[in-house]
């Protein structure tokens, strides 16, 4: 009798195999839950209610450093971004490089979020700007009422405000409040009118490339973790799940090499396709724990300097054990 298991996550186009029943897992009947990573984290970090989730790498990193998630990660990593143009800056404040950031008002939705996390890092490691030279205000960024998903620890010398219940951060940037956001999502504001908002890197793709071609690092996002009962109860699971994923992941970049037509919404699918392997390798979209060891290294690194965890992380001690070293022919 095969395993039933619920499955969360983004309708990314590297899950839609699974989606769609291409691909299953070994020995499980799955019901998913296609919704946005941010009700994902919320539901994963405040109830445990699926038995496979997308997570927060963040909260995740915190959370298991204490002992208190309710979930064993695997190496799937479902979203990776640079996070350079995740900064928008309020024109007039005086801001025209990093160094500007000291001394300024900063909103973000989460101090956890992963995407301000590794914000955060590069502006300590790559301009000098640390956490504690910056004022943050965390709430809802277009909807008042956000709270960090998990239960919060940082450097206590860092100076966190939480803005009002009826407040919001665009609302706010837009008062003169703020001076500048770090955020995963485009603010409204931007998106209406990019000279609102400008991003501090105006030319961010360039500044991202130069970021990877200086690191090695594509910076990683997104966990995909197992509830730690069922990882527990059925050691075979995580090998499964990760052996799945991975094949998901392996037919979507099969069709964006399709040359007959475009499987992705995008005219010059083969193209981006080409650069992208130019600058990353082959497989430029990697799951497990070797090939993404920078990105990983680098990512416990900040969460230890920006005392959310208080220890320094080892990539192994993030995953289940059956994952570390996944068989090949």
């Amino acid at each position: 009798m095969s395993l039933t298991l619920t499955v969360a996550s983004e309708r990314y186009d590297r899950i839609q195999p699974l989606l769609d029943g291409r691909v299953r897992i070994e020995g499980c009947a799955t019901t998913f839950f296609p919704l946005s990573a941010e009700e994902c984290f919320h539901r994963a970090f405040n109830g445990a209610d699926f038995d496979v989730t997308e997570l927060s790498g963040s909260s995740y990193l915190m959370t298991h450093a204490r002992g208190d998630c309710p979930y064993i990660a695997v190496p799937v990593f479902l979203s990776k971004l640079f996070r350079h143009s995740a900064i928008y800056v309020r024109p007039g404040a005086g801001i025209t490089g990093p160094q500007d950031l000291k001394g300024r008002r900063v909103g973000l939705p989460e101090y956890q979020m992963t995407a301000c996390l590794w914000a955060r890092g590069i502006l300590q490691h790559e301009y000098g700007v640390h956490p504690r030279d910056i004022a943050w205000f965390t709430g809802g960024q277009e909807q008042p009422g956000r709270k960090e998903r998990a239960r919060l620890q940082v450097d206590p010398e860092v100076s966190i405000t939480r803005i009002g219940e009826d407040e919001t951060l665009v609302q706010r940037f837009l008062d003169g409040q703020l001076d500048a956001l770090i955020t995963a999502r485009v603010p409204s504001v931007h998106a209406k009118d990019p000279a609102a908002a400008p991003r501090l890197f105006a030319d961010y793709r360039k500044v991202e490339e130069d970021y990877f071609r200086k690191t090695g690092i594509f910076p990683i996002m997104h966990f995909t973790g197992i509830r730690r009962t069922l990882a527990d109860a059925h050691p075979w699971l995580a090998a499964s799940v990760t052996k799945a994923f991975a094949e998901a992941k392996a037919i979507t970049m099969h069709e964006l090499d399709e040359a007959g037509y475009n499987f992705a919404t995008l005219p010059f699918v083969l193209d981006e396709v080409r650069k992208a392997r130019a600058l990353f390798g082959q497989d430029y979209w990697t799951y497990g724990v070797a090939p993404n060891r920078a990105a990983l290294t680098m990512m416990a690194r900040f969460a230890h300097e920006q005392g959310m965890v208080d220890r320094l992380l080892s990539p192994e001690e993030l995953f289940h054990p059956a994952t570390l070293e996944m068989s090949a022919i």
